[in-house]
């Protein structure tokens, strides 16, 4: 119920600040459903389907990116989540370039931002991040992103305190009658935390997208449907330290079908 809630808040939110932000203020949306069928997958079971909608925006003074999970478990349960579950994040960015009206550039640095992130979820998942953004001038990418963050934990487990590194990249590559687009990003948590609670140790997840722009090659439309591969790197996910007793370094793919609109 919590989670239909905040969805329903959070959709009404997104139409009125398009609304609101509309002409000069709102620059540009776009938005996806995307199926993901893949296995191997570490801590949770093994294999899983996903449905993923997303959410990207840019406006005059910043952008912001949502997007939101559900994934369901095939042939066995989660022991704490049941046969499916859900997570989302939320990440608006303000722009000190665009909000002061002038320029922040130095070297390869484009725009110096205030990055902010939500992490929700099913169970003790919540947390909060904040920290200083960089928009990069990379030679032949379409965008990159570096945001560094401190994290903050819902509640009373471990992993307050500590700082996570943030790239985020585009880069498109022509191959015949249409284009692959490799995009993705990477949360690397460099150090640990530890309470009553237990320990939340540092990690690393490296997450690209490998699509074929297939609507393009069928004459259907640029950037509209795309297929390939989502891969996933994960070294000891969840802040949870690899051990013989417990394997969380998750090395998986996913096949993928995404269509925006």
């Amino acid at each position: 119920m919590k989670c239909k809630h905040w969805g329903v808040t959070l959709a009404g939110g997104l139409l009125a600040a398009s609304q609101t932000m509309a002409g000069d203020l709102f620059l540009w949306q776009t938005n996806s459903l995307t199926y993901l069928y893949g296995k191997n997958f570490a801590i949770n079971p093994s294999i899983q389907q996903t449905v993923t909608f997303e959410h990207a925006d840019k406006w005059k003074y910043g952008d912001n990116f949502l997007f939101v999970d559900r994934i369901f478990y095939n042939g066995k349960e989660d022991p704490n989540k049941g046969p499916h579950t859900y997570y989302g994040e939320f990440s608006p960015r303000l722009s000190f370039g665009k909000i002061f009206d002038r320029k922040f550039e130095y070297g390869p640095i484009k725009d110096v931002l205030l990055a902010m992130t939500y992490e929700y979820g099913e169970g003790d998942s919540e947390a909060y991040l904040i920290g200083p953004g960089f928009d990069l001038a990379v030679p032949g990418f379409n965008y990159f992103t570096l945001n560094f963050y401190r994290r903050h934990t819902e509640g009373p487990r471990p992993g307050t305190g500590v700082w996570q590194i943030t790239p985020s990249f585009s880069y498109t590559i022509p191959l015949g009658r249409s284009n692959v687009l490799i995009d993705g990003y990477m949360d690397w948590v460099v150090d640990n935390d530890q309470n009553s609670r237990g320990t939340y140790h540092s990690n690393l997840h490296f997450n690209p997208q490998i699509k074929y722009d297939l609507g393009k090659a069928l004459n259907l439309g640029e950037k509209q449907l795309y297929v390939g591969i989502e891969y996933s790197y994960w070294k000891d996910k969840y802040g949870i330290e690899s051990s013989s007793r417990l394997d969380t370094n998750q090395n998986t793919a996913s096949a993928l079908i995404k269509v925006h609109f």
